[in-house]
């Protein structure tokens, strides 16, 4: 890669600053930038990058800071406010926006501007992190294993504690209930909408619904019509969530939303690296179709914010090397879905 293609923006945040160093590690040297001047300004000194102090109220605005820019990976959460003004500065500059959102409403947004994104000449990429790379990789092995595939259920088994970005836009979650994709639409549903037993690769589990980000994007990978998303969930947590749907239109108060994001920022700092190392992620995939036939595929893969900082730059490195098809699309898509079993610290998709 050519130096300074990228910008990485939102450097100073948790998987921003892991990023920045896993890029230090690679010999990559990207445009550090956010708007926080004094933390983007010393992680770039120490590592030995440019950077650059901006904020994203205005897209025009933004355009001037990505001159020498190829490829925007933005890491600034939450990306239900950040990612839309990035994403419109980007289809202004031409260049190519990645980002390791795994919000729905973000992946859905970015479908929108697809023909912006062709006519611009750019790709358009969220989820390359955790979210979405390893669950979207498993929704395409399942694709091809089994074509007429109706329906496609995903989830994974991770014991990793949040970085305060993640707890923060988990927060904001809780007041839009549950998401599932029924017959090609995106439907909203309580909180612990369903309860099933699965073996996520080590052991049967209960597992819950969750609005994970795959409801919108393995629909546009497989256009596999039902989508449902499972992790592993305690009888306690389940009961609790169904519980929070009674009050959860008023959990959407920013006075309430402004509380719980200020414990967040008092108590939740990120899982350590001796912490990541030990935390493997198990990642789960069924589909079926309508005769009856199932297909599921396994893989493990490292703590999903170790993940998130390899996978990033394995796709800012792809469209480094490659044009890429202008559009909006998924990662599976943009690069294949054999990807995840590729990434370092990855196992083989098993399938059967």
């Amino acid at each position: 890669m050519t130096e300074a293609t990228f910008l990485l923006y939102g450097a100073n945040g948790y998987t921003g600053e892991l990023i920045a160093r896993e890029a230090k590690k690679q010999g990559l040297k990207p445009i550090l930038a956010g708007r926080n001047r004094a933390k983007v300004e010393t992680l770039a000194r120490e590592l030995g990058f440019d950077y650059r102090v901006f904020g994203l109220e205005n897209p025009g605005q933004i355009v001037a800071q990505l001159t020498a820019v190829k490829t925007v990976l933005h890491c600034a959460g939450p990306f239900s406010a950040t990612a839309a003004p990035m994403m419109a500065a980007c289809l202004l500059a031409k260049v190519n926006y990645l980002d390791i959102t795994g919000e729905i409403s973000v992946f859905e947004h970015a479908q929108s501007l697809n023909a912006q994104a062709k006519t611009a000449g750019i790709v358009i990429c969220p989820g390359v992190g955790f979210d979405v790379v390893p669950t979207d990789c498993i929704a395409g092995v399942l694709k091809a294993a089994l074509p007429d595939a109706t329906h496609l259920t995903l989830g994974f088994d991770s014991r990793s504690s949040f970085s305060p970005g993640t707890a923060k836009t988990s927060v904001e979650g809780l007041s839009q209930g549950g998401k599932i994709r029924q017959n090609g639409v995106l439907k909203t549903v309580p909180l612990a909408y369903k309860t099933r037993r699965i073996d996520f690769g080590n052991g049967e589990k209960l597992a819950m619904t969750i609005p994970w980000g795959d409801v919108a994007t393995a629909w546009y990978s497989t256009a596999i019509p039902n989508i449902e998303v499972y992790i592993p969930a305690s009888p306690g947590l389940v009961g609790k969530l169904k519980r929070l749907n009674w009050i959860r239109p008023l959990l959407a108060f920013r006075s309430i939303q402004w509380l719980m994001k200020r414990q967040i920022e008092k108590k939740v700092r990120g899982p350590s690296e001796s912490a990541r190392e030990k935390a493997q992620t198990y990642v789960w995939g069924e589909v079926r179709n309508g005769r009856g036939m199932v297909k599921t595929a396994r893989v493990q893969v490292p703590n999903g914010y170790t993940l998130t900082a390899t996978a990033a730059l394995v796709f800012v490195e792809h469209l480094a090397n490659n044009r890429g098809k202008p559009g909006a699309t998924t990662p599976s898509l943009l690069m294949d879905a054999g990807l995840v079993s590729r990434l370092p610290g990855a196992s083989a998709v098993q399938i059967r």
